[in-house]
C-alpha cells in the first residue's frame, strides 16, 4: 500500500512571526539609552582637560552602578576610552586613553 499525502505528518506554521535576521537592528536599546547618548553627544564636542558633571539627582532614579555601567558599556561599543569619578552629587565622566 502506497502512503499517500494524508499519512504525512504536516509542519505546523508557527506560532510567532518568522523574519529574516538582516532586518533586525543588532545594537542593545536599554532603558538608559536617551540618558546614554545624551552624555556621549556631550562628550563628543568636550575639549581636552575638561570633564561632564552629570547631577545624580537629574537622572531619574538610575543609581549610580547602573549609570556607571551603561556608559562604560556604551563606550565600549563606540570604541572610545573614558574614565569616571563620582562623589555623592554628582558623576563626572571626561575622554581617557581608549
Amino acid at each position: 500500500m502506497a502512503k499517500g499525502s494524508k499519512d504525512r505528518p504536516r509542519k505546523s506554521p508557527g506560532k510567532y512571526e518568522r523574519v529574516i535576521l538582516t532586518d533586525i537592528r543588532r545594537s542593545r536599546r536599554g532603558k538608559h539609552h536617551n540618558l546614554v547618548a545624551g552624555i556621549f553627544h556631550d562628550l563628543e564636542s568636550l575639549p581636552a582637560g575638561s570633564a561632564i558633571k552629570i547631577p545624580l539627582a537629574e537622572v531619574d532614579g538610575t543609581t549610580l552602578a547602573n549609570l556607571r555601567s551603561a556608559v562604560h558599556r556604551a563606550s565600549t561599543s563606540r570604541g572610545l576610552g573614558i574614565e569616571t569619578l563620582s562623589d555623592e552629587e554628582n558623576f563626572y565622566i571626561w575622554k581617557g586613553p581608549k
